[in-house]
């Protein structure tokens, strides 16, 4: 039997092989069999804002352009301040910033549309 490891992403066990990949069904990752650390995490990822700065968690960011935000009667402008951001893992690949906006609430943004301050 096959030494499949549990996946780098989630920690499911329930990985298959298909080619040359594994792939997790819980989560979607696919991963080549060297991705895979014995510990069961993967590397972590290094999250950097438009120009080039790392980003953490708590940081405070600025958003370089206007955004259109669904549902609401006016776009967020460039240069609002957004303080205190958590890094997530993006789900839908793109949103990783996790955030609270003043007057708009809670909201995703992509590390591409900010610049630390």
């Amino acid at each position: 039997m096959e030494n499949i490891p549990n996946c780098p992403q989630c920690s499911s066990e329930y990985v298959y092989h298909d080619g040359s990949l594994f792939v997790c069904p819980e989560c979607g990752l696919e991963f080549q069999p060297e991705d895979a650390t014995g510990d069961g995490n993967a590397e972590e990822r290094v999250y950097k804002d438009s120009n080039g700065n790392v980003l953490n968690d708590g940081d405070t960011v600025v958003i370089i352009k206007d955004l259109k935000v669904k549902g609401a009667s006016s776009p967020l402008k460039k240069g609002t301040k957004v303080k205190n951001i958590r890094l997530i893992e993006p789900a839908d690949g793109e949103h990783d910033i996790d955030c609270k906006i003043p007057g708009f609430g809670s909201m995703l943004l992509k590390s591409s549309i900010v610049k630390k301050s």
